[in-house]
């Protein structure tokens, strides 16, 4: 009986331990910076553009070497900087948006308050 259960053990495959890819460079940065930039796109839009841009800079730079080389790297890190990619499009969108907001907004009121300026006797711009 004890020699059916050492024949038992030995057939059964020993089981590899796994193996752990390392994070591609950059994944989480462009991931935090992608969420920055829609957190900061409020910020008069600069702060928002600047981190969408490097934030986006980073993830294409990481996607493409995850593209280049797929089984070096973890689909996890690829994933977050994926994910820090549609962030950072949508902080860029958001911040650009803000920015011709505020100035229309500034240029509309320019003319206006020349307007009103005019209308009281021309004293002002």
């Amino acid at each position: 009986m004890e020699e059916n259960l050492e024949n038992l053990e030995q057939q059964q495959p020993q089981t590899a331990s796994p193996v752990i890819l390392p994070p591609l460079p950059n994944a989480t940065a462009t991931l935090v910076l992608g969420i920055l930039s829609i957190v900061f796109f409020c910020c008069y839009g600069v702060i928002g553009l600047v981190l969408g841009i490097i934030g986006l800079v980073l993830g294409n730079k990481a996607v493409a070497l995850y593209k280049s080389s797929p089984g070096v790297y973890a689909e996890s890190s690829y994933k977050n900087a994926a994910a820090g990619k549609v962030c950072a499009i949508i902080g860029l969108v958001l911040s650009a948006l803000y920015v011709t907001f505020i100035i229309l907004l500034f240029t509309v009121w320019a003319e206006l308050l020349q307007e009103i300026m005019s209308s009281y006797g021309g004293y002002g711009f």
